[in-house]
């Protein structure tokens, strides 16, 4: 995402996170360190008081999705109740049962939206309005409505939602989207990533999301198009990296000044290979083009062992769309793999203590009745560290002791 959270984080100063100020006195630090601790089974139970839940389990892999949050992965485990649970939630927002302007920020760690967000042809501002934060709304579709629960089977569930959607242009959308996440077993796993996993705590989950054009009218890229968005918010940590490979001499293509240029003491790029600090404390953003974007992205976090990897769901597009928020020369030059570290604004707020990777759809400018689909597959893993190294060697060219 390029640009929500830089307004959402101003948007936290003008409202002080007034949900939670009515409950507590604790400050959001306290809070969100609390919240990291939280077991799988923790984070069940909290969201289970506030909200109907659907889970998939394998053993020890477990996978936890809630319906009103537009059927998002809230969270998953590798080692059942007990274990950590991956993805990063917002306990004061759902505990208030209150909604916020602009965008809800309830958390999760794999979740759909709809780009571009700014621009011409944007979803988040009605036409004619300035480019601002004043008039910036997320979409109720990716915000606050409930997706319509389809089927359950053993392993996977489905989910469906029809709507339309006008963008900043006057272009109105009749779309239908469809939703599964499907928990993976060993042997589809191993498939996916080609490496062996014996021996290791791992879980690996996939979503297919399907995009279609239910009107009566082809989508052009002269009024616009629309685009598959997956954003995942995870933990962050003192020790914890976002590790994405590149086409090797590709470093000078990587966006690294979304909001300002990143550091170099937390960026730093290799010829083929970047690494970029996840600890909540820096607000910055990375992009990674068409022309240099690889098959893997991942993290891993040092202090608990915890390797995670993204398979990147790329066949060779070159039109992404752009979320800047202004009248855009190029409209279509985005990003595939998106990378964000969470950290205090101009006055000191944040979001919350989380990183996130993010992938996007090619431009999908869909005849009537067609449609798009793309996927995102999640693993992580704990364990053995001489085995996650040798998986980080062949997903991500990279050494562990690199960090």
């Amino acid at each position: 995402m390029k640009t929500y959270y830089l307004c959402y984080l101003a948007l936290l100063s003008l409202v002080a996170f007034s949900c939670h100020q009515n409950t507590s006195k604790q400050t959001n630090t306290e809070i969100i360190n609390t919240a990291a601790d939280k077991t799988y089974a923790d984070d069940r139970n909290f969201l289970s008081k506030h909200v109907n839940v659907i889970e998939l389990t394998n053993d020890n892999a477990k996978v936890l999705i809630v319906p009103k949050y537009q059927a998002r992965v809230m969270t998953s485990t590798c080692q059942g109740d007990t274990g950590f649970s991956f993805g990063w939630i917002n306990y004061d927002l759902i505990s208030s049962g209150k909604y916020m302007p602009h965008m809800n920020a309830y958390g999760g760690e794999e979740r759909i939206w709809m780009g571009p967000e700014g621009g011409q042809y944007g979803l988040f501002f009605k036409k004619g309005d300035p480019f601002d934060i004043k008039h910036w709304q997320t979409p109720a579709i990716i915000d606050t409505i409930t997706f319509d629960f389809v089927k359950k089977e053993p392993y996977s569930v489905s989910f469906s939602k029809s709507f339309e959607i006008e963008n900043y242009s006057g272009t109105k959308f009749h779309v239908s989207l469809e939703r599964n996440i499907t928990l993976l077993s060993k042997s589809t796993a191993e498939n996916i990533l080609r490496v062996n996993l014996s021996g290791l705590h791992w879980i690996g989950y996939q979503t297919t999301n399907t995009l279609k054009n239910t009107g009566d009218k082809d989508w052009n890229k002269s009024t616009g198009v629309l685009s598959i968005w997956l954003l995942s918010m995870m933990k962050a940590a003192p020790h914890a990296t976002i590790i994405i490979p590149y086409k090797k001499g590709g470093a000078n293509l990587v966006n690294d000044t979304y909001f300002g240029k990143v550091p170099s003491t937390r960026l730093i790029k290799k010829d083929s290979v970047l690494f970029f600090k996840a600890d909540a404390q820096y607000r910055s953003k990375i992009g990674i083009p068409p022309a240099i974007v690889k098959p893997f992205a991942g993290s891993y976090d040092a202090d608990k062992n915890i390797l995670t990897i993204m398979k990147v769901d790329y066949k060779g597009d070159k039109d992404y769309v752009n979320s800047m928020w202004k009248q855009q020369s190029d409209p279509y030059k985005g990003d595939v793999v998106n990378a964000y570290n969470d950290g205090p604004n101009d006055v000191g707020a944040s979001l919350g203590h989380f990183y996130e990777i993010e992938t996007s759809s090619p431009a999908a400018a869909l005849k009537a009745n067609q449609s798009l689909t793309h996927t995102k597959a999640i693993f992580h893993f704990a364990g053995n560290k001489a085995a996650l190294n040798a998986i980080a060697i062949k997903l991500l060219g990279m050494q562990l002791k690199d960090l």
